[in-house]
């Protein structure tokens, strides 16, 4: 395809185009984040007066690379840059673009360490905050935030998509629904609609909540969220507040920075996410899933669990030690 046969589109018309074509396909979610990535190359052509696609060359695209890179991380950078790459290959489609523009796009190398390694909830702790969570908020909702993520290790808008209806006390279980209809989607769509069985004591936990503490509330579409709020159901960002500042190890322990809780920057509501030792809604999910693989349960059974593929499950889940999967597997056979 030659110059003459693109027909112009600025960069801004083009995510909008690109961000409506996307919108049955992506989550609410990966499409906020596609959108975010891809105003910061809008925000790159304007400083660069780029205001045709049609215009855009490789050298373009090295220079959004350096410019986009200064003060991320290797791996922030590699997401940036495969959104872009994605949403040059819809350009192609419309003229906007010549055809192999996203292949000018050059992803930064990432080893497989780096690109899984991310913090985790350690058990040991996770044990310490739902011990001192049942002797002094017993059945409060942030006893049930922290104790049903790091049960079930399911991710942050699964737990907020729960209605009380969805706990079966007998099972006992969790019934997890892709209802994006009446607001709560799920990452994975219907596809992540599943049973999840939850062990005694925690069924007790979310049993003497639903009974005593939670708020009697509904939400704007008539459900009845599990995790209430005055408003309705809680929002995604009180649910990482509350993860946040019960990961803090001073709630439960002493400070491992050596720093005096009563004037700690960190034990203020908007400062706990930024204590170096507290931990986001995922880093329960990595250190709960972690502890399932430890304690011995089948990679298929927390794979339908936690609905991630195996192989995301392994190199992004999966922190055990080579020395320990080889015993695990020996005690395996022994009991074979």
């Amino acid at each position: 395809m030659s110059d003459d046969d693109l027909e112009p589109l600025a960069p801004a018309d083009a995510v909008e185009m690109y961000v409506s074509h996307r919108e049955t396909e992506l989550s609410e979610k990966s499409l906020q984040n596609h959108r975010y990535r891809l105003d910061a190359f809008v925000e790159f052509c304007q400083e660069r007066g780029i205001t045709n696609l049609n215009d855009l060359t490789g050298r373009d695209l090295h220079r959004f690379r350096t410019w986009r890179g200064d003060g991320i991380s290797v791996m922030t950078l590699r997401g940036n840059l495969a959104t872009l790459r994605v949403f040059l290959e819809f350009c192609a489609s419309i003229d906007a673009v010549e055809p192999g523009m996203r292949e000018k796009v050059v992803l930064p190398e990432v080893d497989r360490e780096d690109e899984s390694r991310d913090v985790k909830l350690d058990e040991s702790r996770a044990e310490a905050i739902l011990d001192h969570l049942s002797r002094f908020e017993y059945a409060s909702r942030e006893h049930v935030i922290m104790a049903v993520l790091w049960h079930t290790g399911v991710r942050l808008g699964t737990l907020r998509a729960l209605d009380v209806s969805d706990f079966d006390a007998e099972a006992p279980a969790l019934t997890v629904r892709h209802r994006p209809e009446t607001g709560t989607p799920l990452k994975n769509g219907s596809a992540a609609e599943r049973s999840i069985a939850v062990g005694e004591s925690y069924a007790e936990v979310i049993q003497d909540y639903i009974d005593h503490t939670r708020l009697r509330a509904e939400d704007s579409h008539g459900r009845a969220p599990l995790i209430s709020s005055s408003q309705g159901r809680l929002s995604e960002s009180s649910i990482r507040l509350t993860v946040y500042k019960w990961t803090r190890p001073c709630m439960v322990a002493d400070c491992p920075h050596d720093e005096d809780p009563t004037t700690c920057e960190y034990m203020t509501r908007e400062g706990a996410s930024q204590c170096p030792s507290s931990r986001s809604p995922h880093g329960i999910r990595r250190g709960a899933l972690t502890r399932m693989l430890r304690q011995g349960t089948p990679e298929e059974v927390v794979s339908d669990r936690s609905n991630v593929s195996r192989d995301v499950l392994e190199q992004h889940y999966d922190r055990r030690s080579e020395s320990e999967r080889r015993e695990l597997r020996r005690d395996f056979l022994e009991d074979a």
